[in-house]
Order: C-alpha cells, then structure tokens, then sequence
C-alpha cells in the first residue's frame, strides 16, 4: 500500500515538472518569435535608410 502511495506521488512530481517545463518552452518559442520580427523589420529599416540615401 504504502509503494502505491509513493509511486503516485513520484508520478504526479514528475508530471509537474514536465508540464512546467513544456510552459517554460512555449514561451521561449514565443520570444523567440518576436525577437526575429524585430530582427527582420530592423534589417528592413536598414535597408530603407541604405536606399533612402
């Protein structure tokens, strides 16, 4: 009984770091996204300027 209770436990532990860390790699992939729009509408702007003058 009691290794039933101990293998529950360590299952659900186990599980919050895994959803946690699937969190944690969503949102790196989020900023990760918005850091190459900015990146690619910077390199825009640089282009414009390059032609502008």
């Amino acid at each position: 009984m009691m290794a039933k209770k101990l293998t529950a436990g360590a299952a659900l532990v186990l599980t919050v770091f895994a959803l946690s860390s699937c969190g944690n790699t969503i949102r790196g992939v989020g900023q990760d996204a918005a850091n190459t729009v900015n990146a690619t509408q910077s390199a825009a702007n640089n282009v414009d300027s390059a032609a502008a003058n």
